[in-house]
């Protein structure tokens, strides 16, 4: 589930009374209850993500009237658009210049790049804003060639192009960093031709070589502005510095490709990606998306059949061989045919059910080769939102596998399976750090379960909460019966906090694991222990429950399953976890075991699609430039 919950703050009587006196705002008044109540503080960002998105979504009308809360939205994703970089700065600075950076030392072709600069007055050179600025401030401070010597380009700048042409083992794109290289040599326009040509490729060069640093430390595309999903603090780029280093270093391709992610699941994904380019294409593709039940029919049931009948071993053969062969070319999905995906299922770790879905495609079928091409892609692209050095120990939540694990020096010590948000309550993607286990835990309802889920059946049954284990609080703090709210005089704002108390029957079983953050999204444990058995685990309001919530409360505490069981015997406590450990929530549909070896899952957000068309805008925005 998806709630309030990190640790309660005792706020003073008096600021209490005072904030009541002049009169709360709703949204502030749910905030001091938020601090009253065990539970329940919603953490803005202080310092380690960027501010909410601005986009706010109209809360929708209930059909019996009220407001509903909504979950966060997606957007359509606009790229900035490219300016032309201005050279007249550059081209107005006095002869000589007087160098503003003191490190600035004149080369032999420092005279040779001023003279060279009034070859940019009608030159058409597109950029980023923060690239074309930087441009601009960097060559007025330094006005030298970084990647001209002589007679034409020198060593560094055959070094940037080669790796700018790389881009693809990256799952980049080399167009969006082609330069026109000039040959190197006499120009059949003289001299100051030759010139123009040069400066204009030193431009050209620096604009892409900074767009490749940005797009391999960052990504693409920025991710908050996607959906309100995503939670990611910019990763700021000091471009100026980027071609001070490029102007000092004869290093250029180590320099540039350690912009990229610097970890083994990166470089994982990077062999697979040239892998699969390198591969052949399976001859049979079935369409991921089928969803199939006995007595329906599909054309892709054949090719589904030619899969399972090709990778029969004996004792399956044995028992499913002949069935298989006569009824090969149906499209029908007949009862003789549900024993034998019921039993391929089971033989791949899956709920045997005998339905024909997407998870079971993956599982019989695989995923085509253009498809692990955009996963693995799109993966890449994801893994530069992140920091470069995932960090040891830490967490790691990949939703679509439904799974979370505990990695400390480069081994998975516990993985566990997990329950995500439905798909109408999405669990975000962001990374924090872990910070307390809470024992025996109250639960902090949220608002957008009181006000969507609850606040109906209140307005027909008042004391619903009473004799449902939940405490109901006023503005004052005081514990008052759930019977005597008038639940039908409010909305989406609703000034009364509520929580669920320790029990059997509590909604984060016996402990939840906390990382403030400002999705109020967290570990725990759950009573509903049955949807563990679920091949397909988007169930809950957006919190993360584990299988084994003992286990990774031990681990991320640095003790024992039975130190945990110790201090559950003893009622509600919390403990502090003493180290720094990093927790991703992460959503990857193609991601690296500890081996390396690359596992595909289903995009149960359909969030792989909406990113694509981020990375689609930005590559029409792109193409054009020059």
């Amino acid at each position: 589930m998806k709630f309030l919950g990190n640790k309660a703050t005792v706020m003073p009587l008096a600021v209490v009374t005072v904030m009541l006196t002049f009169g709360v705002p709703q949204a502030d008044a749910q905030g001091l209850f938020e601090r009253l109540f065990g539970g329940g503080i919603r953490r803005a960002p202080q310092g380690d993500f960027p501010p909410p998105p601005k986009h706010r979504p109209k809360p929708k009308e209930f059909a019996g009237g009220g407001t509903r809360i909504n979950s966060p939205s997606y957007y359509t994703y606009k790229a900035d658009r490219l300016v032309r970089v201005d050279f007249a700065t550059l081209m107005a600075a006095p002869q000589p210049v007087a160098p503003q950076d003191a490190a600035f030392v004149p080369s032999l072709t420092s005279d040779a790049f001023r003279e060279a600069i009034a070859g940019l007055g009608d030159y058409e050179l597109y950029a980023e804003p923060d690239i074309a600025k930087a441009l601009i401030a960097y060559y007025s401070a330094n006005p030298d060639f970084i990647w001209v010597t002589g007679t034409g380009p020198n060593g560094r700048a055959q070094d940037a192009v080669r790796v700018l042409g790389e881009a693809t083992s990256y799952g980049l794109t080399p167009a969006d960093y082609s330069v026109e290289v000039p040959a190197a040599g006499a120009s059949t326009g003289g001299a100051d031709a030759r010139l123009k040509g040069f400066v204009r490729f030193e431009m050209a060069l620096s604009a892409r070589v900074l767009r490749y640093v940005h797009d391999a430390q960052s990504g693409r595309v920025d991710p908050n502005r996607i959906t309100g999903y995503y939670d990611f603090p910019a990763k700021p780029l000091d471009m100026e510095g980027v071609l001070k280093t490029l102007a000092r270093t004869q290093q250029v391709r180590t320099y540039l490709e350690s912009r990229h992610p610097q970890n083994a699941e990166y470089q994982a994904l990077r062999i697979e990606l040239e892998s699969l380019q390198a591969s052949a294409e399976d001859e049979i593709v079935v369409d991921p998306k089928l969803l199939l039940k006995p007595g329906q029919t599909s054309p892709e049931l054949p090719k589904l059949l030619a899969k399972i009948a090709r990778n029969l071993d004996d004792e399956m053969g044995g028992a499913y061989g002949e069935t298989l062969a006569r009824l090969a070319t149906s499209e029908v999905y007949d009862p003789e045919l549900v024993p034998v995906i019921k039993a391929v299922q089971k033989k791949a770790g899956m709920k045997g059910d005998g339905v024909i879905g997407p998870r079971t495609v993956a599982a019989l079928v695989g995923t085509s080769k253009a498809d692990k091409i955009q996963k693995v892609q799109v993966a890449l692209e994801e893994l530069r939102w992140l920091p470069s050095d995932l960090g040891s120990p830490r967490v790691f939540i990949n939703q679509p596998a439904f799974t979370a694990s505990y990695i400390e020096n480069g081994e998975e010590k516990l993985k566990t399976r997990a329950v995500i948000g439905k798909t109408t309550n999405q669990t975000s993607f962001f990374y924090d750090q872990v910070e307390q286990v809470d024992f025996h835990p109250y639960w902090g309802v949220p608002q957008s379960i009181l006000v969507n889920e609850m606040l109906p059946r209140l307005r027909r049954d008042p004391g619903y909460l009473d004799r449902a284990g939940y405490e109901v609080v006023n503005a004052r703090g005081k514990r008052i019966p759930s019977s005597s709210v008038n639940w039908g005089a409010y909305g989406a704002k609703i000034p009364y906090g509520v929580r669920q108390l320790p029990s059997e029957a509590n909604a984060l079983g016996e402990l939840k694991i906390l990382f403030p953050n400002k999705h109020a999204i967290y570990m725990h444990d759950t009573p509903q222990k049955s949807f563990f058995q679920r091949d397909m685990r988007a169930l809950s309001h957006g919190c993360v429950r584990l299988q084994d919530p003992r286990g990774m409360a031990a681990a991320v505490l640095g003790t024992s399953v039975d130190y945990v069981a110790e201090k559950l015997k003893h009622g509600h406590s919390t403990e502090k976890v003493t180290r720094t450990i990093q927790v991703y929530v992460a959503y990857f549909t193609a991601w690296p075991d500890m081996s390396g070896k690359v596992e595909y899952f289903s995009d149960v957000y359909d969030r792989d699609t909406r990113l694509q068309q981020a990375l689609d805008s930005t590559e029409a925005v792109r193409s054009p430039a020059s």
